[in-house]
This record gives structure tokens, sequence and C-alpha cells, in this order.
């Protein structure tokens, strides 16, 4: 039989490849692990020949490819236990959350891009920004209020912690309040293995994408860089 193949990309960069991996890496399910770097290749014609739209992550279960970072999700939750939480209202919350994150927190995406090894100051925060960080602040506590903590929907990591955790190195990253509770989570979570793990890869990546690298010096003042020497 044959098993996963998940397709990334660096590290240091790819918010949308972390979501499944550090979720099936926390649940334990296997899978190779195919990273493919931006801005080395003909990123367009080379990512369209394993993904349909040309984009990372996309999971391949021998002869299904399931694209998007929610459809893997879904596609994990229905053959592996834990994936959402088994409580029903916990479960529904969870799904609610991790649909927003994937649906919106536009001004985060844009004026905060993951880079794992940086340290930024915002040269200013948009309203549309602090509303974002307003909302994830509000959202983290009412996961941890209801559900008892310490992971966002109850006492164990799932998806809806895994579509979050990018949002923990932007936390950390640019120094942004989301308040205790979320200050907490994001102790928790950067904390885990699977995070762990995850971080020194990318610290360890000499990989640089020029795009990548402009988008944050056009909104910050890099003030450390804890990446290996490019």
């Amino acid at each position: 039989m044959m098993g996963y193949t998940l397709y990334t990309a660096n590290r240091n960069y790819s918010s949308w490849s972390l979501r499944p991996w550090v979720l099936m890496r926390a649940l334990g399910i296997a899978f190779e692990d195919r990273l493919v770097p931006f801005g080395e290749h003909d990123n367009a014609a080379l990512f369209r020949s394993f993904a349909p739209n040309g984009k990372v992550p996309c999971l391949h279960d021998g002869g299904t490819v399931v694209w998007d970072s929610l459809a893997i999700i879904e596609y994990l939750a229905e053959r592996h236990r834990g994936v959402w939480p088994a409580e029903a209202s916990a479960r529904a919350w969870a799904r609610c959350a991790s649909a927003e994150m994937h649906s919106g927190f536009l001004s985060l995406r844009n004026t905060c891009p993951m880079s794992v090894g940086v340290r930024a100051d915002l040269n200013a925060v948009p309203p549309a920004l602090q509303a974002d960080i307003n909302r994830i602040g509000e959202l983290f506590a009412q996961g941890i209020d209801r559900f008892g903590g310490p992971w966002l929907a109850g006492d164990a990591f799932s998806a809806v912690d895994a579509f979050f955790a990018p949002v923990a190195f932007r936390v950390r990253g640019f120094g942004l309040d989301i308040g205790d509770k979320g200050r907490a989570w994001v102790g928790q979570i950067l904390g885990h293995l699977a995070m762990l793990e995850w971080e020194n890869a990318a610290l360890s990546e000499t990989w640089r994408d020029a795009a990548h690298e402009d988008e944050i010096a056009a909104v910050a003042r890099i003030t450390a860089d804890y990446r290996r020497s490019a």
C-alpha cells in the first residue's frame, strides 16, 4: 500500500505548507516530505507538475491528489482520528475558526508575512491589521475559555491549532500583542516538538527568495535574522 506524499516549500516562508505538515507530524501520520523551494526554479511549471493549482501544499495518496490546505485537512480527517476535536461543539467551533483563518485575516497575511528566522519592528500598524490582531486575540481567548485549553479547542492539539500555527511565528516575529491567553497559546505551540522541528529546518535553510524578503523590508525594520547565512 502506498503512503502519503506531502509537497511543501521553504520552511522559513511557506505558511500554507506548515499547516498540514505540523498536523501530520503532531498526530503521528506518516508521510514522505517533498520540499520544493521557492525561487530556485520556474515555479509555475514545476509546481504544476505535482499540484493542479500550481501551489503548495499538495498531498498525494496513491492516485489521489488533494490540493489546498483545508481540503487536505478534511481528507485526513476522514481517515485518521484526532484531526478535529471529538466533542461536537468543540469540533464545530474549531472548523469555524479554521475556515475564518483560511479565508480571512488578509491584512495580517499581507503586512506580516511569515519568516520564521526574522524579527522585525513594523513601520506602522494600519487599522485593518489592528482589527485582525484584535480578532485573533478574541478568538484565541474564546476557544481557551470555552474548551479549557491549553490548545485552542481543548486539551489536545488539533487542526485548528495547525491552521493558526503560522500566526505564532508572525506574532513572535513582529511582536504582535494578542493578549495574555493568546500569548500563552503561542508559547504552547512554539514549544511543540513538531513546531521545533519545522523551526530548526527553517533556520538551517540557506535559500532566499527575493519576493518574500522584499515583502518584509517594505513594511518593517529587521532587527534580527537567525537563519544560516545564505
